[in-house]
């Protein structure tokens, strides 16, 4: 399992987080939401820091990540992070 940022979608969260160099950005399931890989849950975004991250990158300084704990939600699938123009959005891949 690998996880990866592009620099367009990490500058993306850090205008939208006001994040800068030395910050945490971790990836988390919450029950609810729709587009997910598991019916029913979705991929939530919150500004901690690690405690047990199982996956992580850094980009422009900042640290993205998941937790061990919420792992279970990408079957062993890669997580990629990209932001795009098209749709002004960021888009997560699992595969």
């Amino acid at each position: 399992m690998n996880m990866s940022i592009t620099q367009p979608a990490a500058k993306w969260y850090m205008e939208e987080m006001d994040l800068s160099e030395g910050d945490f950005v971790r990836f988390f399931v919450r029950y609810g939401g729709h587009g997910g890989i598991h019916k029913g849950f979705s991929l939530a975004i919150s500004n901690d820091k690690p405690n047990d991250p199982a996956l992580q990158t850094e980009e422009q300084g900042v640290t993205f990540y998941v937790e061990n704990s919420d792992l279970w939600y990408f079957d062993g699938k890669d997580f990629h992070i990209k932001y795009s123009r098209k749709h002004g959005e960021i888009e997560y891949i699992i595969s």
